[in-house]
């Protein structure tokens, strides 16, 4: 990671420096165009000032070339080449360019095919009056192209990579140490899953995104070994409750094995068809709940909350059902699973009622309320989450609430949740309130 990072950051360096590069060479085009023009113009008016002298009086003396301008021609008015510098000797006028400006002078750059090697020049003209004609005097110089010179641009791109290496050098030192407390991290991190969840990530002393990131982490291992705890309890609770039916009609049937002449062997089949029945009801418990964890889909139809509540309420029960339903209150939802979750709190409140169980339905505050409460002892506010775990049973309630699987409240926990409810405990004058809370059909987000 360091290594592409520091790659990435050495192109983006490079691609910086050419870029600017290829901003400043306009610039240094136009400044080395300008001198050169200079240099050209002096030439020109060097030459023009000695033929308005002497061309006059016949008197025409022979150009100076410079060092930098070494092509010079004097046309007079007919088109004749009056004097020119030696590696002009023999040519006919490289330009017949006149100004039109009142100051006589003009500027341009000239293409032309008499000088192979220098195809195009920089031009600068002055117009001369000999004996009331005009003559022009013309100094030619190097015309700069665009990319200055092949030394220019070749100089251009070795700074642009010298440049890269001292970037690239500086990314990774810089990304060194600012992955360090990564490494850490990982380090540290592969060490927590093999070995000790109880552990944690190291914080960073700054508070920056890396610091984030440990806090991020530490999170997350949180959750984790809330989770893996979790499972272990549910693994050591759930093969405690499935041993106890499997122990007692083993025991049953050894028991009628042992005393063949004098088992009640009807008896006996009856005992152990009712601990069948608590396993098989584990069971299924288990395999509704792991569907549910999984979040397989349920169906998705309009379900009246009030009617639902009716039909679960006119069951065959021990303690009777008291019920307020408020008309109308509708939730989206799968049918059977909410069947499921009101069957499973009414089974709960009879098992813990003294006299009778209520079941209220109402819509609030945009929701749809489903209470049901029974009579009985309560349940401390500390307790309220517990129960909620799996196999979980009170020791007050343990006797009452034999007849229970201890995964009645949790598989309705997660039915109101992958509804997008909530299901929770809430304050009661006497015994227990559990509070359903789902969306509206009109309000559901599917």
């Amino acid at each position: 990671m360091r290594s592409r990072i520091t790659a990435v950051a050495a192109g983006n360096a490079l691609v910086l420096n050419l870029l600017v590069a290829v901003l400043v060479t306009p610039l240094v085009h136009v400044a080395l165009r300008d001198y050169m023009t200079g240099l050209v113009g002096q030439a020109a008016r060097r030459v023009a000032f000695n033929v308005e002298r002497y061309a006059p009086v016949g008197e025409l003396k022979p150009v100076t070339p410079t060092e930098r301008i070494d092509l010079i021609q004097v046309v007079d008015h007919e088109g004749k080449v009056r004097q020119a510098s030696k590696k002009l000797h023999g040519l006919a006028p490289l330009t017949t360019l006149k100004p039109t400006e009142d100051d006589g002078r003009v500027q341009t750059t000239t293409c032309t095919a008499l000088l192979p090697d220098r195809p195009c020049l920089s031009t600068v003209g002055f117009r001369v009056s000999v004996n009331g004609n005009y003559w022009m005097a013309y100094a030619f110089g190097p015309d700069i192209p665009w990319y200055i010179s092949p030394l220019y641009a070749l100089g251009v791109l070795a700074g642009a990579l010298v440049l890269t290496v001292p970037s690239a050098a500086v990314a990774w030192a810089a990304l060194g140490r600012a992955l360090r407390p990564v490494a850490g991290i990982r380090t540290e991190l592969a060490e927590i899953t093999a070995t000790d969840l109880g552990r944690r990530v190291p914080r960073s002393a700054h508070r920056d995104e890396l610091d984030e990131l440990a806090m991020t982490v530490n999170d997350t291992l949180d959750r984790l070994e809330d989770a893996v705890e979790q499972q272990r309890r549910f693994a050591s609770d759930a093969s405690h409750d499935l041993r106890s039916p499997i122990t007692a009609m083993r025991a049953q049937v050894e028991e009628a094995l042992l005393y063949p002449d004098s088992a009640d062997w009807p008896r006996t089949g009856r005992e152990v068809l009712g601990s069948l029945d608590r396993l098989q009801n584990i069971v299924a418990d288990l395999l509704t709940l792991a569907r549910l964890e999984a979040g397989a889909p349920g169906r998705r139809e309009p379900v009246d909350l009030g009617e639902l509540a009716a039909a679960e309420s006119d069951r065959p029960r021990s303690k009777p059902v008291l019920t307020w339903l408020a008309p109308g209150v509708r939730v989206m939802g799968d049918r059977l699973r909410l069947a499921r979750l009101l069957t499973n709190l009414l089974d709960n409140a009879e098992r813990h009622a003294e006299e009778a169980v209520t079941v209220r339905v109402r819509a609030e505050d945009g929701q749809a309320v489903l209470e049901v409460q029974d009579d009985g002892e309560g349940i401390a506010p500390d307790q309220r989450e517990v129960v909620f775990r799996r196999f979980t049973r009170l020791d007050a309630s343990r006797n009452r609430d034999a007849g229970g699987t201890g995964l009645g409240l949790p598989i309705a926990r997660e039915i109101a949740d992958s509804h997008q409810g909530t299901l929770k405990i809430e304050d009661s004058d006497r015994g227990a309130r559990f509070v359903v809370r789902l969306p509206l059909a009109d309000d559901y987000r599917g």
